[in-house]
């Protein structure tokens, strides 16, 4: 079990970061959040299988065709035993 809080910079807003992240994780098995943060940053908590997280990351830091990520942070963190993955409100 691997577990990890992200901080997404760039355009990763307004441009369908958030499902498309979401897509993702369900499938890979991923569980955890991902939300817009007020500074225009998305924030993310990912848990679960140490391959299937590590890939997600790689993948977060192209993201979707229209987004333009400039900077990932990655704080390695305990998991919190997340159910699934889902979209939450800033």
């Amino acid at each position: 079990m691997k577990a990890v809080d992200l901080r997404i910079y760039g355009r990763v807003q307004g441009v369908s970061f958030r499902a498309w992240a979401l897509e993702h994780a369900r499938s890979l098995g991923v569980k955890g959040w991902v939300r817009n943060h007020p500074d225009m940053s998305v924030l993310a908590h990912l848990e679960g299988d140490a391959d299937a997280v590590d890939k997600l990351v790689d993948q977060l830091h192209d993201g979707p065709r229209a987004a333009r990520v400039d900077r990932v942070i990655a704080v390695p963190t305990e998991a919190k035993g997340m159910d699934g993955f889902e979209i939450r409100a800033p």
